[in-house]
């Protein structure tokens, strides 16, 4: 009796660390950093961010990362910021569910490319999207930040999301080990 109230203490540890180990951690810019003369709308392109993945913004100390508003950022304001960041590497998690808008705060590089749009999607806990004959329009508000485990040390970070399905299969695989070897 004793072994099986520990296979399920275990089977829920190896359930508690899935959120961070399908997390993806996106370092803005790759190589290049978080820069001026890099095209941040083509480095989002192809990419999927969901709710739990972070980015890292790499910088000099010539530059700040700045959340901003949707309008803010569409016209270059400076001033308004929601956050600033200017300690050189900042990770920001992604916690909600929208679009979310940065750019670098320092006069003239939000106007010469420096800023970034990230479009967060719930991933596998979103509503199912509206079927190709629904015309109703729906509404841009974000969900409520959700809050999830700190991913353990020695995650690896990726540039894309290509790694977060051989995550998911090696959990699942040990999550199958887990059960047969908890059952016998």
């Amino acid at each position: 009796m004793a072994s099986s109230g520990a296979g399920v203490v275990c089977l829920l540890l190896v359930l508690c660390s899935t959120v961070p180990c399908l997390a993806t951690v996106f370092t803005v810019g790759d190589s290049s950093g978080w820069t001026l003369g890099v095209d941040y709308t083509n480095w989002t392109s192809g990419k999927t961010f969901m709710v739990g993945d972070s980015l890292v913004f790499n910088y000099g100390s010539g530059h700040t990362v700045d959340e901003v508003s949707e309008s803010d950022y569409n016209t270059c304001t400076l001033g308004n910021s929601i956050k600033t960041y200017n300690s050189g590497s900042t990770t920001i998690a992604l916690n909600a569910v929208g679009t979310q808008f940065y750019f670098c705060g320092v006069i003239g590089h939000c106007a010469s490319g420096m800023k970034l749009t990230v479009n967060v999607t719930g991933g596998a806990t979103t509503a199912a999207a509206p079927s190709p004959g629904n015309t109703t329009a729906t509404s841009t508000t974000a969900a409520p930040p959700t809050t999830y485990f700190s991913p353990p040390f020695g995650t690896v970070s990726e540039t894309s999301s290509s790694g977060t399905l051989s995550h998911f299969v090696a959990i699942l695989i040990a999550l199958v080990e887990l059960f047969k070897f908890v059952v016998s």
